[in-house]
């Protein structure tokens, strides 16, 4: 009856990216941050972050800046613009900052306050490296 697509979009899977760096509970980092292999914050970044692959917000972490990156799994707080191609804001994370992605997964319980941009695949171009 409905049209259904034959592509269904699979979850983000953590375990498929490998984990490079790790910013612990307790550590606070003041200036850019930015990579190529995946990293996990349970910290606090104050000032922007730039990875290519996969950054995963814990709980307790904290991004003062904005965040562009492939996919992001946020846990935690973002104070600033969101860009990645693929996100999930789970129920206690937090956003406060304009989004701009291809698929969003916001969980019942998640706070967000801000302009949400859906692009479609084609149009989305992510510039880490600047």
């Amino acid at each position: 009856m409905f049209n259904q697509k034959k592509d269904r979009i699979k979850p983000f899977q953590v375990d498929q990216q490998e984990i490079n760096t790790i910013i612990g509970d307790g550590f606070e980092i003041k200036g850019e941050v930015s990579g190529v292999k995946a990293i996990r914050i349970e910290g606090s970044i104050i000032g922007n972050v730039r990875i290519e692959t996969a950054v995963i917000l814990g709980e307790k972490g904290l991004v003062e800046g904005d965040l562009i990156a492939g996919s992001a799994i946020i846990f935690g707080t973002v104070k600033g613009n969101v860009k990645a191609s693929r996100l999930e804001i789970k129920k206690s994370g937090r956003v406060e900052g304009n989004i701009e992605t291809e698929i969003v997964e916001i969980e019942l319980g998640a706070k967000y306050n801000g302009k949400l941009q859906m692009k479609n695949e084609a149009d989305t171009v992510l510039d880490i490296a600047s």
